[in-house]
């Protein structure tokens, strides 16, 4: 019988997994529908909603290297719980918003908790793992973030097409996120002694320098789904025809995630992690290039599953391989690392994808997204691999 302390599935692993799934549930039940509501509501350009969208993640994106700090040097659970509480709050800014201005403002605000929220919920998942099955927890551990981004979208097309209540959608938003926060407030996780003594206050302790080719390399491919994600609605009902294929599109990308989490398990388990992230940037460049390259239904609803396998290895492997290059007094710093590189990619993605459309159309900004998932795979197979295989520390 496996020792009790080597037991994957502890509860506190399945509240982390419960409170991930409440984030991304909250997050993707709003994401895809926001360009519609900022058009229909206010009335607001291409260009605008690019605008207004990325103050979220540029907001997260500020904000994690300091998560990363206060994670790693006070007590994880007291973060946790105050950023989640702050999350939650948020929401009802958005029934308050009357204008585009206050809609921004909340929105951009928000940003800050949801990227402390991550960071701290996700190291705590690290915290509660046996650390003989920690590359296997981690990649789990994302399958309730994909499930979230398999339902939530779907549900909130469902609501749009059959209420077109916005106003139901940020209830709900507000009624899963607070959920999560309950669960994480049961947490009972192992001890951990706090640092003593005053530590000198250095770069390494909001970015990690040992990670920082890794993080970069992220960012490139937070850029193709920033874009991706927040014009597929908008793209979907203008160009294509559809109002009802971006649930489908996302719940067949998540079905694709999941697959590849599952499927891969077994390589995380047996450390192949610049194996696992090979496959999927290569899958994942794949299917960006389908997207743009076949812009019918074939080529829509295949590339959801390709972008999905691709990143249910790519994701796991480029996280184990940051927190593998951090000593272990480092994991919140690693972690907001690579979700900070991923969030600029994001927010360059919604920024620059939002005039893109505007002045040249969803074409050019998708050949552009595809052409920058493909500098990111170069940049693994070039520099990326050997830097980790360099600098990983042997535990």
């Amino acid at each position: 019988m496996q020792p009790a302390t080597d037991r994957l599935w502890n509860s506190n692993y399945w509240k982390v997994m419960t409170t991930n799934f409440t984030l991304s549930f909250s997050f993707y039940l709003l994401t895809p529908l926001l360009p519609l509501y900022l058009s229909e509501t206010f009335g607001s350009s291409k260009d605008m909603i690019g605008l207004v969208l990325s103050g979220y993640t540029i907001t997260a994106l500020i904000v994690r290297p300091f998560s990363g700090f206060f994670v790693d040097s006070f007590s994880r659970k007291r973060v946790l719980l105050i950023s989640l509480f702050i999350y939650f709050i948020c929401f009802s800014g958005y029934l308050l918003a009357g204008t585009l201005l206050l809609f921004a403002i909340v929105r951009t605000l928000h940003g800050a908790p949801f990227g402390a929220s991550t960071v701290a919920n996700s190291t705590m998942a690290i915290d509660v793992l046996p650390s003989s099955r920690r590359n296997e927890g981690i990649g789990y551990y994302g399958l309730s973030n994909n499930l979230a981004t398999a339902i939530a979208p779907t549900v909130g097309v469902f609501i749009y097409r059959y209420a077109h209540n916005f106003d139901l959608l940020f209830w709900l938003a507000f009624l899963v996120a607070g959920i999560g926060l309950a669960v994480d407030a049961t947490l009972k996780p192992p001890p951990r002694p706090l640092q003593t003594g005053k530590r000198p206050i250095s770069l390494d302790r909001f970015f990690l320098v040992r990670g920082w080719l890794i993080g970069l390399d992220m960012a490139f491919f937070g850029v193709c789904f920033g874009v991706l994600s927040n014009y597929l609605a908008i793209y979907g009902k203008e160009t294509m025809g559809i109002t009802s294929g971006t649930g489908t599109f996302f719940m067949l990308l998540s079905i694709g995630l999941i697959l590849s989490r599952l499927q891969g398990g077994k390589m995380l388990r047996q450390g192949r992690l610049t194996y696992n992230a090979a496959i999927g940037i290569i899958t994942s460049t794949i299917g960006y290039l389908l997207f743009v390259a076949c812009p019918n239904m074939a080529g829509y609803y295949g590339a959801a599953i390709l972008i999905g396998l691709g990143n249910g290895h790519l994701w796991p492997a480029f996280q184990n391989m940051i927190i593998g290059v951090a000593t272990n007094n480092q994991r919140g710093t690693a972690n907001s690392t690579l979700l900070t590189s991923w969030d600029l990619g994001i927010g360059i993605g919604i920024l620059l994808g939002g005039s893109i459309v505007e002045y040249l159309g969803y074409a050019a900004a998708f050949w552009w997204i595809a052409i920058m998932h493909f500098a990111g795979a170069l940049l693994f197979f070039l520099a990326t691999r050997s830097f980790f295989l360099r600098n990983r520390i042997v535990r």
